[in-house]
Order: C-alpha cells, then structure tokens, then sequence
C-alpha cells in the first residue's frame, strides 16, 4: 500500500500497538543526539509525535513534518508547545524551507519508504547550515534482507507498506555526494542481545564547514 494512504489508516492505533521498532528507535534517537546542542531542528516523518515530545525539550525550535494529515492530527493533539510548528509535505519533491535554516535534520524511520536517496540528500545539504548534523534512524537492512518491513494488521487483515531495501553503503554514499560526512554508525538490538539480528540502524552526518 501506498505510504501516506497506509499511515492514514495506521494512525488510529500507531501509539496502541505493540511495536518494537517504532519504540527502539525513539531511545536510540535519544541517545544519538543527547550530546549535540540544538537550536533548529527539521524532524522529518514526526508521525504521532513520539520523537517530537523529546526534541521541543531540547530544541529552541521544531518543525515536524509528515506526509500523513492524520499522523499530523495526532501529532498535535500529543504535542502542544509553542517552539513546534507541524507541517504536511512530500519529501519526495522540491522542499519547502529556507536555504541552510536548520542545524538539525532528523529522519526517523522514513527512508526505507523512499526511492531515490540522492534527491533527499541533496535537499537536505540545501537546508541544513554549515557544520549542521543529520540523523537517520530505520529499521536495519539486515531486518529487511530477512524479510522485515513495515506493517500493521486491522480487523480486515494485514496492510504491508512499500518499502525500498537501502543498503547502509547506499546512506553513506548518497551522504559523502552532497559533503556529509559519517560522524557516527550504530546498530541497536532487541533486549541488547547482540548475537540477533540488529533492528534499528543509526547514522550521524555532518555538513561540512566549507
């Protein structure tokens, strides 16, 4: 199923449901940017809010944004502060904010639903300010060769997303084209059991200074 057409039915129970990747990958967010000061941050794929809740605390501004209205509206209803503003946009078209306006672009668990990573990256390095940072956090493609990928199951059945395989050499090339560099690479597993699978997948990019 299409992606904004599938969140739009998922939204309803997205917070309810038991979901190890979704929950995994809110602590490792936690962990990869408590050490980096924010002061502009574009959250890409906020959903419900989950990631949001933590970043208006430590951000001075956020822009949190879906493809999904009805992620949004619940976004909203979870998160209401003054330093948040959410905003619907494909991000698979030409964005919508000023040249080099954020020091943080954050993507959670978004770009496995993407195509074409080269676009995203470039439109990231347009709006990210020099020695700004970017995080990724997905499901691991380790995950996604063993047949993992979004879905969730409704009183109709199981609705599976479309999703792309992205290998973690397809992130950090996409990334190196446009002088991101890889600050940072971590895997994160369920229960810290390390002889598993990983689930998430994190990376740190920074823009170059110049």
């Amino acid at each position: 199923m299409k992606t904004r057409e599938a969140y739009n039915i998922w939204a309803t129970q997205y917070d309810t449901n038991k979901n190890k990747t979704r929950d995994l990958e809110a602590k490792a967010l936690r962990h990869e940017l408590a050490p980096i000061p924010l002061v502009n941050c574009l959250e890409i794929g906020c959903g419900t809010g989950k990631n949001t809740v933590w970043l208006v605390q430590k951000a001075v501004q956020v822009t949190a944004v879906d493809l999904s209205e009805e992620m949004l509206a619940r976004a909203k209803e979870n998160v209401s502060v003054s330093n948040v503003t959410f905003m619907q946009a494909d991000i698979t078209t030409d964005w919508p904010f000023e040249t080099e306006s954020f020091d943080l672009v954050s993507f959670s668990l978004v770009l496995e639903h993407i195509a074409n990573l080269n676009f995203i990256f470039a439109q990231v390095a347009k709006v990210l300010k020099p020695g700004g940072h970017v995080y990724i956090g997905e499901l691991h493609p380790f995950k996604q060769y063993a047949g993992t990928k979004a879905r969730f199951d409704t009183a109709v059945g199981r609705t599976e997303l479309e999703c792309f395989t992205h290998h973690i050499s397809d992130f950090v090339q996409a990334a190196r084209r446009q002088q991101l560099a890889l600050v940072d690479l971590n895997e994160y597993f369920d229960d810290e059991d390390q002889p598993e699978i990983p689930r998430i997948l994190t990376l740190v990019l920074q823009k170059s200074l110049r």
